[in-house]
């Protein structure tokens, strides 16, 4: 009966949407493009929606304070461009980390979690990835950082939850939490659905040519609470700046997306950089062409 039912729906053209979506990370675009720019440039090349970077320079962390009059026009230029923003990549925390010995810093760490949330909410952004830093710059560096992580990391899911804000661990460059087992510690330590892993295929990738377990099987350590995924490219000891299909790549993304899908995972981000090339666009049009027909394959076959 369940069958009958479904296939007079999907005759009606219901439930034959796509069933999940890829965004474009905004660094994969020159600087210099205006919003509406950059939100054609991403439907161009196929992409569902654009990924906002709130990183740690005083002009992205300076996003935060958008007037609700900057705000309203950013939104109306979603609805105009049919291309939204739905996610952050929310590094600012390496500058002013949730655990750092100081303790204003500790407060900055929380005012730009604060005004974070807040720009989500109003731009209607699902998700937020968090940067795994206790710290991150030696000087913050002490023994209680994990302490002061975990006791900010409640405050700020506290904050999420009464916004309505999903907020994913990104797996990071560095020891602390560069894989989704380690990511898994405090998402158990919480225990709120408001957080979970937004893991980096690139940092996972590097991260078990450390020593750690194979990305495949660190990923299913997040089963349940797996909110996106990063498509990012990597090389030994190179987190940043390459393109996804870089020859020199030793992420095996078919594989890092099978499992993802296996696990539930439909929300996922190429993250590449602008590298200063006359072929940017091309790259990124590639770049979506080629994640789509891995994701294609998996819809396919379930």
């Amino acid at each position: 009966m369940i069958d009958l039912i479904w296939r007079r729906l999907t005759a009606k053209g219901i439930g034959k949407m796509k069933t999940y979506s890829i965004g474009l990370y905004e660094k994969a675009m020159p600087e210099t493009l205006s919003w509406e720019e950059k939100m054609i440039c991403a439907r161009e090349c196929g992409f569902d929606y654009i990924e906002i970077s709130i990183d740690e320079t005083d002009a992205r962390l300076g996003r935060l304070d958008w007037t609700p009059e900057e705000r309203e026009k950013l939104l109306h230029l979603m609805y105009q461009t049919k291309l939204p923003i739905r996610s952050m990549c929310l590094s600012g925390h390496r500058r002013f980390p949730l655990g750092a010995k100081d303790a204003s810093v500790r407060m900055k760490s929380l005012e730009i979690m604060e005004k974070a949330i807040g720009l989500a909410a109003d731009l209607g952004l699902r998700t937020i990835q968090l940067a795994g830093y206790d710290y991150y710059y030696s000087q913050d560096a002490c023994g209680e950082s994990r302490q002061y992580f975990l006791q900010n990391l409640k405050t700020a899911v506290d904050m999420a939850a009464a916004a309505g804000i999903v907020m994913g661990f990104e797996t990071m460059e560095v020891p602390f939490m560069n894989t989704v087992w380690k990511s898994m510690f405090y998402i158990n330590a919480i225990q709120s659905a408001w957080l979970g892993v937004y893991p980096d295929t690139g940092n996972m990738t590097n991260a078990a040519l450390g020593g750690d377990n194979p990305p495949v099987w660190d990923l299913a350590a997040g089963a349940g609470h797996l909110f996106a995924m990063h498509l990012k490219a990597a090389k030994p000891g190179v987190f940043r700046n390459m393109l996804l299909d870089a020859p020199d790549s030793c992420v095996d993304f078919k594989a890092l997306i099978g499992q993802a899908w296996e696990l539930g995972v439909r929300r996922y981000v190429t993250e590449m950089w602008y590298l200063n090339t006359p072929g940017w666009k091309t790259n990124i049009c590639r770049a979506n062409e080629e994640m789509r027909a891995i994701l294609d394959g998996c819809e396919v076959s379930h």
